[in-house]
């Protein structure tokens, strides 16, 4: 039988923080790739991130009627901007330097290398507990 209290929020593990070298075009004054600050998020914001990125997909062969679906690259950047602490992805002279106006479009800039931006991708999911990509489960989804 189990003890009701253990369950009792004082008694939840807190997830921290933790560091990431997203890009290797970006060092500090030794060479050495800076790091990344990367934060876990809740439930309910991985939701809202998700509702943010639902659009609206005509049924074939049914006029007028529609079916969400997941924008997949859009939930993935918007999901690594709600969790990167550290650049600040949101700061108006850092946003300005890449001349971009959005936190997505600064993400992309900082980290224009496909592959390092598809591994920090991933490292992120991961690090949210998801332990199979958004982009894994597209492809499983089309074969």
């Amino acid at each position: 039988m189990s003890n009701f209290s253990q369950f009792m929020k004082r008694n939840k593990k807190v997830r921290g923080n933790t560091t990431y070298k997203a890009t290797k075009s970006l060092v500090d004054e030794s060479g050495i790739p800076l790091d990344w600050t990367v934060r876990p998020l809740s439930t309910r914001e991985n939701e809202a991130i998700q509702d943010e990125c639902m659009v609206d997909v005509p049924v074939t062969g049914k006029p007028n009627v529609y079916r969400p679906k997941l924008n997949t690259s859009k939930y993935i950047a918007k999901m690594i901007c709600a969790c990167v602490v550290e650049p600040n992805l949101y700061d108006k002279d850092l946003q300005d330097s890449y001349d971009v106006k959005t936190p997505d479009e600064l993400l992309k800039e900082m980290i224009d290398d496909p592959g390092e931006y598809n591994d920090f991708a991933t490292f992120v999911q991961n690090f949210n507990g998801f332990n199979t990509t958004m982009e894994n489960k597209v492809e499983e989804a089309k074969n």
